[in-house]
């Protein structure tokens, strides 16, 4: 992918390129950063010889990322299942707006979540799609549709033909197309706010009148934080559910943040984030709600572990 010579000591700035993808692929921020440094580990662990025997070490880091996401994809699935309730992307925060409100504190350049450039193939409703395409599927969709690889470099990622490829990115394109496109942020913000003003006056009746009456609400815990664990269908029983649930968390502090981009909330208490939702809009009322519980996908929004 590219043929311009590089010394390794340049490929550090490959990192952000590679965090894009990793995590476009994986939909997950801990993982995109474990695949990116064993792409690193294997290019430094390359004889010197066959370092220089590389035109484009960038290019070779992509292949190397792309193949370890790809050997991700596949043990998912057995993964997923042994996962307690429903799995959903780790979501990414807008770390400026936390760092102009003063809330959860930045953890620097470093992380991550920072190196990830935002845009439509990040938010939410895209990434939940891309869970449903096969392993090949994604890596050549989210390869040649989002980063504008060419299907002979796909090839070597995949260890098809380009023409095997195509067909791959074509088939994830009809599941793409499957979702709609979101309304402006300007209308998402407006419906998202009522909701925040409704939910913190447990008004009922001006929740359902924001939710479709066919939305769906999907939440994470990974068996980490006490949360439902099949969707919510029907605007009226998601209603009950988050006043019931406002109900048995006193405290809680609701705020306005951007989740992938889009207008989301975040949920917090003591100064701790407990759950970011992530909202999709049709019409000025709400269709899905992805809540993320699980901690261990929110370290970003307050900042690592050490």
């Amino acid at each position: 992918m590219g043929t311009v010579g590089t010394s390794p000591e340049e490929t550090v700035g490959d990192r952000r390129q590679l965090i894009n993808v990793a995590y476009r692929l994986l939909g997950s921020l801990t993982e995109a950063e474990d695949a990116v440094q064993d792409a690193y580990a294997r290019w430094y662990g390359l004889p010197r010889s066959r370092q220089q025997e590389i035109l484009s070490p960038g290019a070779w880091l992509t292949t190397a990322t792309s193949r370890i996401c790809l050997d991700l994809l596949g043990s998912a699935r057995a993964r997923r299942e042994r996962y307690v309730g429903a799995w959903l992307p780790e979501p990414l925060p807008d770390r400026t707006e936390w760092d102009r409100a003063g809330g959860a504190g930045s953890t620097g350049s470093a992380d991550p979540a920072d190196q990830i450039v935002v845009d439509e193939s990040v938010a939410m409703a895209f990434l939940v799609v891309l869970e449903s395409m096969t392993p090949a599927e994604r890596v050549a969709f989210v390869l040649h549709d989002v980063f504008r690889y060419p299907f002979a470099e796909i090839a070597g990622v995949l260890d098809r033909s380009p023409a095997a490829c195509k067909q791959l990115a074509a088939s994830a394109r009809r599941r793409a197309s499957a979702a709609h496109t979101p309304v402006t942020a300007t209308g998402r913000a407006d419906v998202v706010r009522h909701v925040k003003e409704a939910w913190k006056a447990k008004d009922i009746a001006t929740l359902v009148g924001l939710l479709d009456p066919a939305a769906v609400m999907t939440a994470d815990g990974g068996g980490k934080a006490g949360t439902v664990l099949r969707p919510v269908e029907g605007g009226a029983r998601i209603a009950q559910y988050m006043i019931a649930m406002a109900g048995r968390t006193p405290g809680l502090e609701l705020l306005e943040r951007s989740v992938n981009g889009a207008p989301g909330l975040v949920a917090q208490r003591a100064g701790v984030v407990a759950t970011v939702a992530s909202f999709d809009v049709s019409d000025g009322r709400v269709t899905r709600i992805w809540a993320i519980r699980n901690p261990e996908k929110l370290r970003p929004w307050h900042g690592r572990a050490d």
